[in-house]
């Protein structure tokens, strides 16, 4: 899986400079970040890995989760081109994930 925990020091290095990069911002002990978790794991594998996903988690980057205005978890954002271009609060069906990033990646709606 393309998913990797990031820091806050990391965390601009693995924001795609040009094209979509999936950003879940959650936390350990957050019941429905552990739902979240296999339904990205299940959109990666059909995806075959071209979206680049990061994991932060909120109690250990607060200036993060404050800096895009996260309020609850999980919330997913996406970024095009180093830019958030779409935000998904709570936990949602991964057709959602998938539409989303659909309508950033024409390449992505292609696939099954």
């Amino acid at each position: 899986m393309s998913m990797r925990s990031v820091s806050e020091a990391e965390f601009q290095a693995g924001i795609r400079p040009e094209g979509v990069t999936l950003v879940d911002f959650g936390a350990e002990w957050c019941p429905p970040c552990k739902v979240l978790l296999p339904r990205l794991k299940e959109l990666d594998a059909e995806l075959e890995g071209a979206v680049p996903m990061l994991k932060v988690d909120v109690d250990e980057s607060p200036a993060l989760a404050e800096a895009f205005g996260v309020m609850s978890m999980p919330t997913v954002i996406v970024f095009k081109d180093g830019q958030p271009v779409e935000k998904l609060v709570g936990l949602q069906p991964k057709t959602a994930y998938r539409n989303v990033l659909a309508r950033h990646m024409p390449e992505a709606a292609a696939r099954p």
